[in-house]
């Protein structure tokens, strides 16, 4: 069996560091019909309409984000699947009782109720074709997905402490518009759902700061390496069976909401850089203090790009917005 270099060294680190990280699970924790009408109360008929009315508010090109965002959610095994390839840090028995194991199962536990409860949310709203949703949830699973992680823990952890940062900002903008929009629910739902992400940001990021102490220059190479590529997107491979720019359509219109931009993607670049103090790193080799130099001048120069590719954009459409049919509403605008 071969290791990734950095197997060895992670497996030390979760094994004492893991276990300060690990996640309330059942009765202490909430629940997705914590935020749901109770179909057992005599009054269910009147929590379903008053879910119903202040869903209406929420626009198409609101709810189609919502519904990308959830489609992503429900795609939970895939990333389970993923986080069991990092080679010195799997679960080998689905039931092993080591530190790296039970924080997986408890992540992956948490991140459960998020589509669950997005998804019951949709269905009660009434505006969404469940069954086309559906469809592009089994086959966003059924095409997996790669992050190039390359079985290396090193990579894994720079990748999900980038992308539950992403995660948490476009559920949170998502629950500022429907707020705005006068449906408190779904404005409560998101601002819960991205309150769990900021937690797992915050665990995948202080992973990262613990191998920093023990090997910076390794993480650097790997962080350097990933950032001269593009962070790949989980739902990316999304597809409803007959829209195939479904993704792309789906990601503009979070854009054109300012749900989730070039923009946010430059500005979780400089978190990092930040969080993890790139700059005040001590004691690297030569090729470390390279890939630190790159990494701390990159959030400047992404920024730069994301603010001319958008106002690209804008000058584009600044007379006509150009809108796109979504099967999953009924082939409406958005």
């Amino acid at each position: 069996m071969t290791h990734s270099p950095h197997a060895f060294s992670f497996y030390f680190l979760v094994c004492c560091f893991v276990t300060d990280q690990l996640l309330e699970t059942g009765d202490a924790a909430w629940q997705p019909q914590d935020y749901l009408p109770d179909l057992t109360k005599e009054d269910w008929l009147d929590q379903i309409k008053s879910v119903r009315d202040q869903a209406s508010m929420v626009s198409d090109e609101l709810l189609v984000v919502l519904i990308g965002d959830m489609v992503t959610e429900e795609a939970l095994p895939t990333y389970q699947t993923l986080l069991n390839t990092f080679e010195g840090c799997d679960d080998p028995t689905g039931t092993t009782d080591s530190a790296w194991a039970r924080w997986s199962r408890g992540w992956t536990s948490e991140e459960n109720r998020h589509g669950d409860l997005l998804n019951k949310y949709l269905y009660l709203g009434g505006r969404c074709d469940m069954r086309s949703i559906e469809v592009t949830i089994q086959h966003l699973i059924t095409s997996g997905f790669n992050p190039g992680a390359q079985k290396d823990p090193y990579r894994g952890f720079v990748y999900t402490s980038f992308q539950e940062r992403a995660t948490k900002i476009s559920h949170g903008n998502v629950g500022k518009l429907a707020r705005e929009s006068g449906d408190m629910n779904l404005a409560k739902i998101c601002a819960k759902i991205a309150g769990d992400e900021g937690r797992h940001e915050k665990a995948y990021q202080r992973f990262v700061t613990e191998i920093l102490k023990r090997d910076a220059d390794g993480l650097l190479a790997v962080f350097g390496d990933m950032m001269r590529g593009q962070i790949s997107m989980p739902a990316e491979l999304m597809t409803d069976g007959i829209d195939k720019d479904l993704y792309e359509n789906f990601a503009n219109t979070a854009q054109r909401l300012n749900v989730y931009t070039a923009i946010d993607y430059a500005e979780i670049i400089d978190h990092l850089v930040r969080i993890w103090d790139l700059e005040n790193l001590e004691g690297l080799s030569s090729e470390g203090e390279k890939e630190r130099d790159y990494l701390c001048k990159l959030p400047k120069r992404y920024k730069k790009l994301a603010e001319r590719s958008m106002n690209r954009k804008a000058k584009a459409t600044e007379d006509v917005v150009e809108t796109k049919s979504f099967n999953w509403i009924y082939g409406r605008r958005a």
